[in-house]
This record gives structure tokens, sequence and C-alpha cells, in this order.
């Protein structure tokens, strides 16, 4: 496959919701070959309005340059005063998120109604299987308090 293909392999549509975010559905391969374009998109996007929602619904597969350009957006987003949430991964890209310990520094919501509203993620991606908080801690829905923004 060439790079044009490669690059071809992940589209992203926009659109603004009521509540003042850009929602931005990606759709193909998250990964290197197409993290140059997606990083500029976003960017733009940002710049037109700080707060920005990915739904990752549609995405069949990430790798680390397509996961560093949304760890890169959102802190850019932060940098301008807003904030970059992450909707609806799909299992392949919540097990990748959650394999690299991503899911605890970015703000991922289950649907993008989720992150629209505000509503904290499920535990589940949240906390793999066989990990248990820190004492003291409580589970009770919401992330430790906020414990995903004070890692960022």
């Amino acid at each position: 496959m060439d790079i044009a293909a490669q690059e071809a392999s992940l589209s992203l549509t926009s659109r603004t919701n009521r509540g003042g975010y850009v929602v931005a559905a990606l759709d193909g391969d998250l990964g290197a070959a197409s993290a140059p374009a997606l990083r500029e998109q976003l960017f733009s996007l940002l710049r037109a309005a700080s707060h920005l929602i990915v739904d990752l619904s549609a995405v069949a597969h990430a790798d680390a340059g397509g996961l560093a350009v949304l760890v890169g957006s959102g802190r850019r987003a932060r940098l301008l005063g807003g904030s970059l949430r992450l909707a609806a991964p799909s299992p392949e890209v919540s097990r990748v998120l959650s394999a690299t310990g991503l899911s605890r520094h970015l703000d991922v919501f289950p649907t993008v109604r989720a992150a629209i509203t505000g509503q904290p993620g499920l535990p589940g991606p949240i906390f793999p299987s066989g990990t248990i908080p820190a004492r003291g801690y409580r589970m009770d829905g919401v992330i430790a308090g906020g414990a995903a923004r004070r890692a960022g």
C-alpha cells in the first residue's frame, strides 16, 4: 500500500453541537501514516472551537503514532483553555487505550452524548480487570474524583 492510500485510510468529519463542542468523527485506521494530516485537522478544529470531542466508534485500529496525535491534541486544547474528550472508542481502541495507560490520562467517555454532557466514563475500561484502586479511594462511577485530570 502506498503512502497516499495509507493516509486515505482515516477520514474525519466534523459538526458543531448546540453545546458549543465540535464533534470530530474518525473512520478507519488511527495510525502513524495518517498522524500528520490528522494532527493538522484537529489543531485547525481547536483553533475554531477549543472544546473538541473525538468520536472513535468507527476506528478499527490505533497505534502509537495515532495515539500520540490524540495526546498532543489534548495538550493543545488545554493550552487554549479548552478540552479534548474521546468518545465511544471501539473495542479494539479501548483495549489499546487501557493497555497503554492512556485511558487514565485522557478524558474517555462511553458515548458521544456522555462526552457532551460530561458524564464520566465507565470504570470498566479505566480499571482493567485485576486492578484495584489505591487504599482510601472509592470507585463510585466517578473516576477517583477526577484522577484523570490530575495526572494530565
